[in-house]
């Protein structure tokens, strides 16, 4: 059977997740939930618009990258236990 493959992959992807929870926990990013609700109904009309950085477009690809990673283990995966299930 093939279901230790996917016991596995969801086994890496909670690791992950709490992980990436971790961190967001540690650099405060939970830190100011009173003033994040009333972000959406602030007028950004009076500051500049943001210019893209290099850094910026950096993050962009390595994103990408990430993503395309993750669906092709996934389909790795996938196409693994369905050619050698019998």
């Amino acid at each position: 059977m093939y279901y230790p493959y996917f016991i596995a992959y969801i086994a890496i992807g909670i690791i992950l997740s709490l992980v990436v929870f971790y961190w967001a926990f540690k650099t405060g990013q939970f830190s100011e939930q009173q003033r994040a609700r009333f972000l959406p109904l602030r007028d950004n009309e009076d500051q500049p618009p943001v210019k893209t950085t290099r850094i910026h477009r950096l993050e962009i690809y390595g994103l990408f990258l990430l993503a395309v990673g993750g669906l092709s283990a996934t389909a790795a995966v996938l196409a693994y236990a369905l050619y050698f299930s019998k």
